[in-house]
């Protein structure tokens, strides 16, 4: 497979040709598909780390991509350039773009295919958890969760709930005992009054 997409590139540049040799390994199932994409993609994109798990049918688009430690990426998800940073988890469905403005729409007399786009690249903090469906444009910092069917088109902040369309921050989420009392208390002098 490796052979095959190193005579790819000098044809169709980087990012095609993994894009290509993803949608191919993205079809083995099982245990034995998770390690061959894994390895594959330890010699393809930025950084592969030997403990992440990448789901059946998942499609990597940028060479820029980087997976850190124990990242999960669920079945079905299609990224972009995008920095996973350590023990971040990603459910099934999760589409990660790369940035809000890929096209241009600007000039209504050229086709948007011929109108250049912004790529950006796109960092999923460190122990964060995106919901199954969720559309990510945008930073999601360390230890956040973003909802089910959420679309991130701003910067999301550390330690956070975030949902919706487009995603806003529900709550914050509580990291010690001290803290949830305090919470627990606020939210009892609300409805009391």
């Amino acid at each position: 497979m490796l052979f095959f997409h190193i005579l790819k590139v000098p044809l169709v540049g980087k990012d095609r040709a993994l894009e290509g040799s993803t949608q191919l390994l993205a079809l083995l199932p099982g245990i034995s598909g998770q390690y061959l994409r894994r390895a594959f993609l330890a010699w393809t994109i930025q950084e592969c780390h030997p403990t992440a798990c990448i789901g059946f049918g998942t499609i990597f688009s940028k060479t820029a991509a980087r997976i850190g430690e124990h990242v999960y990426i669920g079945p079905y998800c299609s990224l972009g350039s995008v920095t996973i940073e350590r023990d971040a988890l990603i459910a099934t469905g999760v589409h990660v773009l790369s940035g809000s403005r890929m096209h241009g729409i600007d000039d209504p007399t050229k086709p948007i295919r011929e109108q250049p786009g912004e790529f950006v690249h796109v960092t999923l903090g460190a122990g964060c958890w995106i919901g199954s469906g969720a559309l990510v444009m945008a930073d999601v910092g360390r230890d956040s969760v973003i909802g089910a069917g959420a679309v991130v088109t701003k910067a999301i902040p550390e330690k956070v709930i975030a949902a919706g369309v487009p995603a806003k921050v529900v709550r914050q989420r509580v990291g010690d005992s001290a803290e949830t009392d305090q919470s627990r208390a606020r939210s009892e002098a609300l409805r009391a009054e």
